[in-house]
């Protein structure tokens, strides 16, 4: 399964293109439809007030509402873009964003909101990522992203029945009430603030990933880290595995159910690159918004310094609504794995 997309932040559209989708699945244009409501900023406080519908139309690969096993196009248009208020960057490189490296990849750049390293790019990862989720909810497989840590405040428990009225998409209310406090003090301060999504995957069967260069944890963490601001990932106990011994760090294998599984889960479901049948878990860091308003310095594109003061419209924070992006490149890659499980090894006879 490959997913392909295109489109700038203040261009006409973004889109893309999703091959290896097996025929026959029965397409739930309404839970795609939800889907790219969770990633819009009018679903979270504190987010830019840029306003898109984002209203997806999709132009090949379904008919009568199933899947045909060709490419599946689809096409999320601009409406709300404002390319004249970025005329000010139009010759300098904003203070810690991708518009110096693409000028010196390609000579030239769109400075409209960052252009194609914006993240309204996502836009078409949660299309894709909505459709992956359908194949692997007909194996029973679900993935949930939750925010864990936010403006230094992190979470002590995980209340996942919380989430469905969390507007932080913080699984512990007494967490959400201390973070909505701070984001007022950051916001008032004209600054931004990053953190911590916490992601499990459920009902993941064992045996999923390659062998050596595509390792299950190799594989989401490059979708992962494609996912603009964001800096690491761990999974299981992760940089924690610096200070434990061997003997209190590993996963001993049991049977429950008459399946074979671990009885902790301190590597978070992936043992040499395979998955163990347990909950994968994993943590992903994003960096707080780099645009902000306060004086910047910076170098304009004919290599002069200059001090600038950011426009636009950007979030205090993003991670709320970055949850589904995260949930979706984590199910493409799930999806992909699970269609190459098929041909690992010859059916019983």
């Amino acid at each position: 399964m490959r997913l392909t997309t295109f489109g700038e932040s203040h261009g006409r559209a973004v889109g893309g293109i999703l091959e290896g989708l097996p025929a026959g699945l029965e397409i739930d244009f309404g839970f795609v439809e939800q889907e790219l409501k969770r990633r819009n900023p009018s679903s979270v406080p504190y987010a830019t007030p840029r306003h898109e519908p984002d209203e997806v139309e999709f132009l090949s690969g379904i008919f009568e509402g199933k899947s045909l096993g060709m490419p599946i196009a689809f096409v999320v248009y601009n409406k709300e873009h404002a390319p004249e208020e970025y005329e000010n960057l139009k010759n300098i490189f904003r203070a810690s964003h991708a518009d110096y490296g693409y000028w010196a990849k390609y000579g030239i750049r769109d400075y409209r909101g960052g252009g194609r390293a914006s993240a309204r790019e996502t836009v078409s990862r949660v299309v894709g990522g909505a459709l992956a989720k359908l194949l692997l909810r007909n194996s029973g497989i679900s993935v949930l992203s939750y925010v864990v840590s936010l403006c230094g405040i992190s979470c002590e428990t995980r209340d996942y029945d919380y989430l469905e009225q969390s507007v932080l998409n913080i699984p512990d209310a007494a967490t959400e009430r201390k973070v909505m406090e701070k984001l007022k003090t950051v916001s008032a301060g004209k600054d931004s603030c990053g953190g911590v999504i916490e992601t499990v995957c459920r009902n993941v069967p064992a045996g999923l990933g390659e062998p050596v260069f595509d390792k299950l944890e190799a594989c989401l963490a490059k979708a992962v880290l494609s996912i603009p601001a964001v800096k690491g990932i761990e999974f299981g106990d992760g940089f924690g595995f610096a200070h434990l011994y061997g003997s209190n760090a590993y996963d001993e294998f049991v049977v429950k159910n008459g399946k074979v599984t671990t009885a902790q889960n301190h590597n978070g479901g992936i043992i040499g690159g395979i998955s163990t049948g347990n909950e994968i878990i994993f943590r992903t860091v994003f960096k707080p918004v780099s645009t902000i308003p306060q004086k910047r310095k910076t170098v304009t594109v004919d290599n002069k310094e200059t001090i600038y003061i950011p426009s636009g419209r950007h979030d205090v924070t993003f991670l709320p609504r970055a949850t589904v992006i995260v949930e979706s490149m984590t199910a493409l890659v799930l999806a992909d794995m699970l269609l190459r499980n098929r041909i690992a090894k010859l059916p019983d006879r």
